[in-house]
């Protein structure tokens, strides 16, 4: 079975594959002072029900990716590995100025987006930061829009505004609040839709200048869950994205 590991800033997730299916996935979260060894008796305790035939990972935190490799030396010798980075063959055409410094999670989205849903399209994933991913006809990654995360623009707010508070993200009855929770959870859940609606319709209009096609917009990602239904140019919600572009990639280069 083939375990797939998506590091992010905040979480981890992680998935273990079937061929195709998804059989089981994780989410855990990230911390850069996580040793090697301390990785495996994690993942180890994670898959014990699974035999681990195959790896495949991208990482946007340096520290955990360095950890991650020692712990690949040390307990995954012999297991087929994947990781992505500059070398890796993913498919994934890069049309940006200076392609290395694209973080691996958004060129696996890229691949898994096309597969799944053709082009052009746009990946919304919302993590610590919200990430708007163009992808071309072909398959080709175009650049996109980077923006404050919705959790550390309420931590922020918290910290900065004395008489605020962190309150649970959901979605309000109204927008007009009429106390501070519910204020601040208008201002959250309806504020950062309008964002992305009001993101996608401006690449939406540019792609247009290229392509005859509209964009399928895709969101991902572990905030996901908040925006469907609320942002109206969302049009698919796939959980797994990440993890389906680290299988495909894993395939490639095996």
């Amino acid at each position: 079975m083939l375990l797939t590991v998506d590091v992010g800033n905040t979480n981890t997730v992680l998935g273990v594959f079937d061929k195709d299916e998804l059989v089981k996935s994780w989410r855990v979260k990230t911390d850069p002072r996580t040793t090697a060894d301390e990785l495996w008796l994690q993942y180890r305790a994670l898959v014990a029900d699974y035999k681990v035939t195959g790896l495949s990972i991208c990482s946007t935190v340096p520290a955990t990716l360095r950890e991650l490799r020692t712990m690949i030396a040390t307990y995954f010798v012999d297991v087929p590995t994947t990781i992505v980075e500059p070398g890796t063959k993913t498919g994934v055409p890069l049309l940006v100025d200076n392609p290395k410094e694209i973080g691996a999670d958004r060129i696996v989205n890229t691949l898994a987006a096309h597969t799944l849903f053709g082009g052009p399209a746009i990946v919304v994933d919302f993590g610590t930061s919200t990430n708007l991913d163009v992808v071309s006809p072909k398959g080709e990654f175009l650049g996109g829009s980077l923006a404050p995360g919705i959790e550390i623009s309420v931590d922020a707010l918290a910290a900065r505004a004395a008489q605020l508070r962190k309150v649970e993200l959901i979605r309000p009855k109204n927008v007009i609040g009429k106390n501070t929770v519910e204020a601040l959870q208008s201002g959250t859940i309806f504020g950062f839709a309008g964002q992305v609606d009001g993101l996608v319709d401006r690449i939406t209009a540019e792609l247009a200048l290229s392509y005859s096609e509209t964009p399928t917009v895709i969101a991902t990602g572990g905030l996901a869950p908040l925006m469907i239904g609320v942002a109206e140019t969302i049009d698919e919600y796939e959980p797994d994205l990440t993890l389906i572009g680290l299988r495909l990639i894993h395939e490639r280069n095996i």
